[in-house]
């Protein structure tokens, strides 16, 4: 897997080798919404399971941290974030200026192209034009959401709006919504890879500025220490293949860093 690293502050290999710092960490709070399988999901105990997990839990073991997962509506996870519920959201979180605005953001976590779930045949595109008319479903507080409503609503596609990703696939097989927008990779491994996905499939990705693809862990803007310490531990998993290891066990061959 070809890598492509930026500096890393000598701080951030410090907080690494050392595990606490000046804070005395002991443990890690990270906020998730666990419907977006197979990167977060919940298990049948009611904890939550998933690569974005595993790389979670993978960074926590790295730094000497215990791990906390707080569940959390995906459109609530900025606030919850700003008035202290957690320390970081690691929720499959896609890095946008707009949420610069109000957050911090680790170094690259991955990367996922956006794309629409059409029924097979369908002929559908991801485009206004194609669209018009039809009913669009997207999950909550997401880029797919922005795009949606900047690029297709205003091209005269209807727009439903969901809590979760598991509603709007619910609703997906009974053609509710025409076709959901949502990461691709996601619905790849997911809905598509179901018995009740087998009669759809992605469209191509979509290339737009308000859909970027770079996934990264989000922080509050004061937390210049958690950031150093964050991104130290994400190069660590790297070169150590242990980021290597997580991926190959939910993706195989697929390269998503490089996506």
């Amino acid at each position: 897997m070809t890598k492509h690293w930026l500096a890393v502050p000598l701080l951030a290999i410090a907080c690494v080798s050392m595990g606490a710092s000046a804070k005395e960490w002991k443990e890690l709070r990270f906020g998730v919404n666990p419907s977006y399988p197979p990167f977060e999901s919940t298990t049948a105990g009611g904890g939550v399971q998933g690569f974005g997990v595993d790389l979670g839990n993978a960074i926590c073991a790295e730094l000497k941290l215990k791990c906390v997962w707080v569940s959390n509506d995906f459109d609530g996870l900025i606030p919850a974030l700003k008035a202290g519920k957690f320390d970081a959201i690691e929720s499959s979180m896609t890095v946008t200026d707009a949420r610069r605005k109000q957050i911090d953001f680790s170094d690259r976590l991955y990367a996922g192209p956006t794309a629409i779930v059409t029924r097979k045949g369908s002929g559908l595109e991801p485009t206004g034009e194609s669209l018009k008319g039809k009913t669009l479903g997207y999950m909550q507080g997401t880029v797919q959401e922005t795009y949606a409503r900047a690029k297709l609503g205003p091209a005269g596609v209807k727009l439903r709006a969901y809590q979760n990703q598991d509603q709007v696939y619910a609703d997906r097989v009974y053609d509710a919504p025409d076709a959901p927008i949502h990461a691709k990779l996601q619905a790849q491994m997911s809905f598509l890879a179901s018995p009740q996905g087998a009669d759809f499939e992605n469209s191509v990705g979509i290339s737009d500025p308000l859909v970027p693809s770079e996934i990264a862990i989000g922080l509050r803007k004061d937390q210049d220490e958690l950031k150093a310490m964050l991104n130290g531990a994400i190069q660590a998993l790297h070169e150590k293949g242990i980021y290597a290891q997580i991926q190959r066990k939910y993706f195989g061959d697929l390269d998503l860093y490089n996506n």
